[in-house]
């Protein structure tokens, strides 16, 4: 009995902290929104560029769909779901620069002084990204539905803004990393930089799959981007692979897993450095 008395006592114990890390990071989800509002450019910028990128590629790409391969004859349809990617993909990678943000102004030490749960610093983080990403996800499909677009309808919208929460998660959960190692925001730029670009044409956002080189092919299947597109365009697809969108949702939640744990690491990295 004492054993099964430990073992109860143990599971609360559990619970009550991971109620205790998800209040915490929920008011630091609070807390960051908040100080976006107070710079209302950053929203304009977050809605206007994936807007211009799917009016545009929409039109310049539009006559893609006439090569052999594409299992869709809707470009709009085919891109859609790639916008929401893109944007969460990008809006993941650069997540980092407000945790630096904090850090020049002295607002991470001042958290570690009050009883705020040390990993609800960074889950808040990796958690606010993958939300908003949704949110601009929304947005995104709504805009696409005005341009001809049907997005394989409920299921498919659902799948796409899980896809477009889970990339944007695990990016920014490598942001985090980098952002909390080398504090500097010529650095961290450099770095989203130097991931954002190779990821993004080495995945078949704007083509179909089959239709890239066989050597991109292969690294593309490497590709978290690549996992997200393929998870959020199947379900508008007239014939969808629900095996590839399962085995695409699991992989993209391995790597939020990893990206966070590396990011719990490299901020008890800096802890130690206090």
């Amino acid at each position: 009995m004492s054993q099964v008395a430990a073992s109860d006592v143990a599971s609360s114990a559990r619970l009550g902290r991971l109620g205790e890390i998800l209040a915490h990071s929920s008011y630091m989800v609070g807390r960051q929104t908040r100080n976006l509002f107070r710079e209302p450019i950053w929203i304009a910028m977050m809605l206007v560029q994936p807007m211009f990128w799917l009016l545009l590629y929409s039109q310049l790409f539009r006559r893609l769909v006439e090569l052999p391969g594409f299992e869709t004859d809707s470009y709009i349809d085919f891109l859609a779901p790639a916008v929401v990617i893109m944007t969460a993909f990008f809006q993941g990678t650069w997540s980092g620069m407000g945790m630096i943000t904090d850090l020049d102004r002295g607002v991470i030490e001042r958290f570690l002084a009050t009883p705020a749960r040390r990993s609800a610093l960074v889950f808040s983080q990796v958690l606010r990204s993958g939300l908003t990403s949704v949110i601009q996800g929304v947005i995104i499909l709504a805009v696409s539905l005005v341009l001809g677009a049907e997005n394989g309808g409920p299921v498919g919208w659902l799948v796409i803004m899980l896809a477009g929460g889970l990339v944007s998660a695990g990016f920014a959960g490598i942001s985090q990393g980098v952002a909390l190692i080398t504090r500097r925001e010529a650095t961290m730029i450099a770095v989203a930089n130097f991931i954002g670009l190779p990821l993004m044409f080495f995945s078949a956002m704007l083509i179909d799959f089959d239709l890239i080189p066989r050597w991109m092919q292969w690294a593309a299947r490497f590709n978290p981007v690549q996992w997200a597109v393929d998870a959020a365009r199947e379900p508008v697809l007239a014939s969808p692979d629900w095996s590839l969108v399962g085995l695409s949702m699991l992989l993209l939640a391995a790597f939020v897993v990893a990206t966070t744990g590396f990011a719990t690491w490299a901020f008890r990295a800096y802890q130690r450095t206090l």
